[in-house]
């Protein structure tokens, strides 16, 4: 009975410590691109991303709402938090991908979303991906020959969006404002923005780079 109870306290111990190396090479990234919505849907669909958070940062408000926000009064970005792992793709394949999905030259907004909040952004945890960043950004004004209008900051407090926003893209659940499921919704908004028309006429036969596919 007891060499049972310390076999027991040993595999506790080596799962215990396995969970705390698999949370360790885990990190994350934060991503503003207009709609998260839509900034959330397509790192769905990137290589090595475990999960994506929809939420708000920058701005001078706690604990925004999505009503608030919208208002453009609050200097908050719409965002993505991106759970990743770096044995998959690195922060540097992530601000390329990123880069490949959005319009990197547009300063009023993302495709039919136009106000501070929809504006771009990369939103940086520390000095190295700062410099990944700043690279990222400069290879993408060479390759559109064209100024960039995404700007690079340290990340400050990031707030989760309220939860009928998570998943937005992939989840039957109503959508508040039209009682429509929500992936109709997502769809029928994502059509009408013309999204993927204007990426792929922006980056032509690199839209979508890093990605398996895109909704």
């Amino acid at each position: 009975m007891k060499r049972n109870t310390i076999a027991l306290a040993v595999a506790m111990a080596g799962a215990m410590s396995m969970t705390g190396a698999q949370a360790a090479e885990t990190a994350t990234a934060i991503f503003a691109g207009g709609c998260f919505w839509s900034v959330e849907s397509d790192f769905d669909h990137a290589p090595g991303v475990i999960s994506t958070t929809s939420g708000y940062i920058g701005g001078h408000v706690a604990n925004p709402t999505y009503e608030q926000v919208v208002t453009e009064t609050t200097g908050h970005r719409e965002a993505v938090k991106v759970e990743y792992d770096p044995s998959v793709i690195s922060y540097e394949k992530l601000v390329d991908t990123y880069f490949h999905f959005i319009d990197p030259i547009e300063t009023r907004g993302q495709f039919c979303d136009f106000g501070e909040s929809y504006t771009s952004a990369i939103y940086v945890g520390n000095a190295d991906e700062m410099k990944l960043a700043e690279a990222g950004k400069d290879a993408t004004a060479k390759a559109l020959g064209k100024d960039v209008a995404t700007i690079i900051a340290m990340a400050p407090t990031f707030y989760p969006a309220e939860e009928y926003h998570q998943d937005f893209w992939e989840k039957a659940d109503p959508y508040p404002f039209s009682g429509m499921p929500s992936n109709a919704h997502y769809a029928r908004y994502r059509a009408g923005c013309g999204k993927n028309a204007q990426v792929e006429a922006i980056w032509g036969a690199e839209a979508f780079r890093g990605l398996d596919g895109h909704a």
